[in-house]
């Protein structure tokens, strides 16, 4: 099977022989990794005055460095962040990443277009809004799901695209920023409508939040995505429980502590990073990752540490 073929097993919760796929959402030290910046740090200010050759040189650098990040660090799917993001762009950063590596790897986009936690400049006046103008914000929700699935269906292409990760956040470490009955309101109806869009146009869907899902993890779940990502111990997700409650109901992705890969001792990553395996692995539908990405600051060694205890560990019998 190619990493692609075991990335989607896992999604469907298929039984699985050999290792357990990992990606990560987003590897941001490719600077300290390959000495080049990463693709959505740089600013193409002057790419409309750039020649035909030097944007394809541009376009061609950026997807062998998608590839070389899969190749060392053994990803099962790439996260393309197209930049510049028109939809021509995005096009031609899937095809340049297919015509290299074929059927190998598993990609996707950002797709996500129901409402996430407000930034704090606009987070009062949202919740004002809430009260006041709750219709007023549930039809821009519908029309922002709406564009969303326009869009998957421009994007669609055989042997292109196969899913979108859902970046909304949700939730702080101590819960959700809507409360669970706001939830079913604002967002549960529009999330469950984007997945079935998707899947409708033959997309798998990877919900992504940080924080305490658990007040609102039910309605998550029974908007049927593929999978949940990051499902975040420093906010109390725990890796068993959820396999307890959701693991036949849905693929698990993540649960590695990302401060304990910052600032945590090495026994303290080695145990984090065993208990993710230990409680994710059993029985299928889990994908191997962190609680996060490997984000601007880490460091390089304790990702490779992680990956040496899941190279050696993270191992289905045959």
């Amino acid at each position: 099977m190619t990493p692609r073929e075991r990335f989607i097993a896992a999604l469907e919760r298929k039984p699985l022989q050999g290792r357990v796929p990992h990606f990560e959402l987003v590897f941001f030290l490719t600077m300290e990794a390959f000495g080049k910046l990463h693709q959505s740090q740089r600013h193409y200010a002057q790419w409309d005055q750039m020649a035909a050759k030097e944007r394809q040189l541009h376009r061609e650098d950026m997807a062998d460095l998608y590839i070389k990040i899969a190749e060392r660090f053994e990803h099962s799917a790439i996260f393309i962040q197209p930049n510049p993001g028109t939809d021509d762009e995005t096009l031609r950063m899937i095809d340049l990443i297919r015509e290299r590596t074929g059927d190998r790897y598993f990609l996707m986009l950002h797709g996500d277009a129901t409402p996430s936690i407000p930034p704090g400049g606009s987070m009062q006046a949202y919740s004002y809004q809430l009260v006041d103008e709750p219709e007023k914000l549930k039809a821009g929700t519908e029309a922002e799901v709406n564009e969303a699935l326009e869009r998957g269906a421009r994007l669609k292409r055989k042997g292109g695209l196969d899913g979108f990760a859902l970046c909304s956040d949700y939730c702080l470490n101590t819960g959700p920023f809507l409360s669970p009955s706001q939830f079913s309101e604002f967002v549960t109806p529009y999330l469950a409508k984007l997945i079935k869009g998707y899947r409708d146009l033959g997309y798998y869907s990877i919900k992504h939040t940080d924080g305490n899902i658990m007040p609102i993890v039910d309605q998550m779940v029974e908007a049927k995505p593929d999978a949940l990502h990051s499902l975040d111990p420093q906010a109390g997700v725990d890796m068993a429980e959820m396999k307890r409650l959701y693991g036949k109901k849905v693929c698990l992705i993540g649960n590695v502590n990302c401060a304990k890969l910052d600032t945590g001792t090495d026994e303290e990553v080695d145990q984090s990073v065993r208990y993710a395996l230990r409680h994710g692995m059993p029985g299928g539908g889990y994908i191997f990752s962190t609680s996060n990405c490997i984000y601007t600051g880490m460091r390089l060694s304790r990702y490779e540490r992680m990956l040496a205890i899941w190279r050696k560990e993270g191992n289905y019998p045959a």
